[in-house]
């Protein structure tokens, strides 16, 4: 079983983001510094300083969520999908919206999910002004919901991370995730009910979303010129790295231990490492590009991460290559 068996397919995702690229852009003005295909919409306000903006959802981890009956971590895992890209622009969360849709409200389960927003949005030290609520009898199954999060944030044009810094040789920084976090889960399900997994392990999945928010915005105000690029490993996994500066290759060299809870699903996969590398995280929520790797890793353990080096950058043309020490073969993404 791989993610396109549980129905999810990458490929045709990464096609239909192709054909609809021309159509978006035609939108664009002269203000717009970035948009599709990046982490997060740069918008130019200013002489001196950019709006960053990234939405996201939380997938089918909601299924689990539903199942299990846990209501009230969904929401961090909501906000942590959509601040995590932003501030891999070097952005300071500023304000966050939300969208809630279900058959029917039921305030128990409502009230318990907009408790994890509110808590993801403390963590990420930002302002919840807004959101949505919509009842759709007949578009959801009874019990069923569906969560979707718009973060804003600012960054000045001289502390922007683009990626444009990064060099022949520089070193990639890994940051520990929490588990899955929020992607994957079509395939997480999958793997849980033909292994007839227990509810622990169940509940162990749920484990939300790492927020990175306090730790990068510290990292770059003590260490910006050392970063050259940040990468979310989100949806795709580690094919993430490589869209901080395609004119580079990224290779992996080293594989992180996993959370225990996250070993045991990825063990009952049966799946090659190819295929767990390009669909889950892999024990790795944000990775650093920097040519100061053991000042960061000083820095970011300083600050409470696990964090390790992962492997070096070198000129290409934006491939991800994973060979971990003591392997002779390795693939490209």
């Amino acid at each position: 079983m791989n993610y396109k068996d549980s129905g999810v397919d990458i490929e045709k995702g990464d096609l239909f983001v192709e054909r609809i690229s021309k159509m978006v852009k035609s939108t664009y003005n002269q203000q717009v510094k970035s948009g599709i295909g990046g982490f997060c919409a740069l918008y130019a306000m200013d002489e001196e300083r950019f709006l960053a903006s990234s939405t996201d959802g939380v997938g089918t981890k909601i299924k689990l969520a539903v199942e299990l009956g846990v209501h009230d971590t969904i929401g961090i895992d909501l906000v942590a999908m959509c601040v995590n890209d932003l501030i891999c622009s070097g952005a300071r969360p500023m304000f966050f919206l939300d969208y809630f849709a279900s058959s029917k409200l039921d305030l128990k389960v409502s009230e318990a999910v907009i408790k994890g927003i509110v808590d993801g949005c403390l963590q990420s030290q930002m302002a919840l002004i807004g959101g949505e609520t919509a009842e759709m009898p007949g578009m959801y199954q009874e019990g069923d919901y569906d969560l979707a999060g718009f973060s804003v944030g600012e960054v000045m044009k001289s502390s922007l991370v683009d990626g444009s810094r990064i060099q022949n040789g520089d070193t990639l920084i890994g940051i520990a995730s929490s588990g899955f976090h929020s992607n994957g889960f079509s395939l997480v399900r999958k793997i849980l009910e033909k292994n007839n997994c227990n509810p622990d392990l169940k509940r162990a999945c749920l484990t939300p979303t790492k927020i990175y928010v306090k730790t990068i915005m510290s990292l770059l105000k003590t260490h910006f010129t050392h970063v050259k690029g940040i990468a979310n490993i989100t949806g795709s996994g580690f094919l993430n790295i490589p869209r901080m500066n395609e004119n580079f290759d990224y290779h992996v060299t080293e594989a992180p231990e996993l959370p225990l809870f996250m070993k045991e699903v990825c063990d009952l996969s049966g799946l090659s490492t190819k295929e767990l590398h390009k669909t889950f995280n892999m024990g790795v929520g944000m990775v650093v590009a920097t040519d100061a790797p053991d000042t960061v890793i000083a820095e970011l353990e300083k600050l409470g991460e696990r964090a390790f080096f992962l492997g070096h950058i070198t000129k290409g043309k934006g491939e991800y290559h994973f060979n971990p020490k003591g392997s002779t073969t390795g693939h490209n993404s």
